[in-house]
């Protein structure tokens, strides 16, 4: 079993590799803004400095601090895992797999589950949709998404291969935040392409809870949640924000759960809150 320093110094290299491609990604935003700018598609730049806003923050929590929790996390699971997957070349290719199946099911839960999505929420609460929404993700997220990895490990992927096989499907998402491309055909039911993603980010009654794949879209196709997009997307989330304050973003699905909990006249009501989908009430009907 490799050592924590292999580990580190092998996610340091994966880190550097999506470090380049990040600034790949930085100059394709900055083209599209100026673009939008120029072309008077982008006249009030408020959703794109609460973006940026967040982004810089981001970055910055993931490649410290978050970075040490994610990875120690991790590799305590080690020890317990129930194979030894070979450091070959296949295994590249069949971590990405494993980490985008991951991926589908961690993306549902978080939309499924109201403390997860007060953290979700972040990213899908900007009413307009371009690159810059890929930088809206929330503080908090890190802090417990390498739990929903933790499967991946104890199935014997090193933590080096879990963590470049999450790396990918993150990065891949970078490029499908744009409504520059209109729909890309068969791509379109394969992968998660900017058409299928748009579709994620709408508040049109069809289009909520659906798309969640982040390479693939087969897993929508076989889980039921695939929907493509038909109409015109209205962009945000049901209940919107209306602040360009970035703290606020990013943590007022944190206050309403607050004001509901205490509203709970009994500890049921309370996980209630907590834990069941976003829009629960006590007495409200199944959908």
């Amino acid at each position: 079993m490799e050592t924590l320093e292999a580990e580190l110094a092998n996610f340091s290299i994966t880190l550097n590799i999506l470090t380049i491609s990040g600034l790949a990604f930085l100059l394709a935003l900055t083209s599209e803004t100026l673009w939008d700018v120029i072309r008077g598609h982008r006249k009030n730049l408020g959703e794109t400095f609460v973006n940026a806003s967040i982004g810089i923050v981001t970055a910055l929590l993931e490649r410290t601090f978050y970075s040490l929790i994610f990875v120690f996390g991790l590799w305590l699971a080690t020890p317990f895992a129930l194979l030894q997957i070979p450091n070959a070349w296949w295994v590249l290719p069949l971590a990405i797999f494993a980490a985008d199946f991951t991926y589908y099911w961690m993306h549902r839960i978080e939309h499924e589950t109201r403390i997860l999505w007060a953290n979700h929420s972040v990213h899908h609460s900007s009413p307009e949709y371009n690159f810059t929404t890929a930088l809206r993700i929330s503080w908090v997220d890190s802090l417990v998404e390498w739990v929903f990895f933790l499967p991946m490990i104890l199935l014997g992927f090193s933590l080096a291969q879990t963590v470049t096989g999450l790396f990918v499907v993150l990065a891949y998402q970078s490029w499908v935040h744009t409504e520059k491309p209109g729909k890309l055909g068969w791509l379109d039911r394969v992968f998660n392409t900017p058409s299928v993603h748009r579709v994620h980010h709408g508040t049109n009654a069809q289009y909520i809870d659906k798309n969640y794949g982040g390479i693939l879209i087969i897993w929508d196709r076989i889980f039921g949640t695939y929907e493509p997009e038909r109409e015109k997307v209205v962009y945000g989330i049901t209940t919107p924000v209306n602040t360009i304050n970035p703290l606020k973003v990013v943590f007022i699905e944190y206050r309403n759960i607050w004001r509901d909990l205490k509203k709970a006249r009994s500890g049921r009501e309370a996980l209630g809150y907590l834990f069941r989908r976003p829009g629960w009430r006590p007495g409200k009907p199944r959908k």
